[in-house]
């Protein structure tokens, strides 16, 4: 569980979201998101189940479906990613947000009660997917490969939705 808690803070405070830096290199792979340090919500969570796979933790990725403007839910939705670990000591499976914090956002790692960085809105449209998968999604994979600027990427080129099995 401490070595869980400790990945989650280290992606969340040491890595940089490329929104809030306004950085335009796209990283995707887990080696380029520890090299420079900084990434999309994507990037970090790819970071974080390698963290803690390559320490024989179980891990993985999930992804919510949040509005683009936190008050308007006609401005459209973007794809958002959270991270998995198994907690074996428990028995099951928590979702954790190693987005970055800011103003407005204060994500947590918590064993009892999910504190991500975006609650989800069902009035908005928004929703959480609650699959746990092992690798990245390919839509999310080539969005971030076929652009190599992020600020270009995160103004339109990003996943709105998922499709559901």
């Amino acid at each position: 569980m401490a070595l869980a808690e400790a990945v989650f803070v280290f992606v969340r405070d040491e890595v940089r979201h490329s929104w809030d830096i306004r950085g335009r290199r796209v990283t995707c792979v887990a080696s380029e998101v520890l090299r420079h340090r900084e990434g999309l919500c994507y990037a970090k969570s790819h970071l974080a189940a390698a963290l803690l796979r390559r320490a024989g933790v179980p891990a993985g990725i999930c992804y919510q479906r949040l509005t683009l403007d936190a008050a308007d839910a006609s401005a459209g939705h973007v794809v958002h990613a959270l991270s998995t670990v198994f907690i074996a000591p428990l028995g099951r499976w928590i979702r954790f947000d190693a987005r970055g914090n800011r103003p407005g956002v204060d994500a947590r790692f918590s064993l009892t009660d999910e504190a991500l960085a975006f609650p989800i809105r069902p009035e908005f449209g928004e929703l959480d997917y609650l699959r746990n998968e092992p690798d990245a999604h390919p839509l999310i994979v080539a969005s971030l490969t076929s652009h190599d600027d992020a600020l270009a990427l995160m103004a339109g080129a990003l996943p709105s939705e998922l499709p559901l099995p």
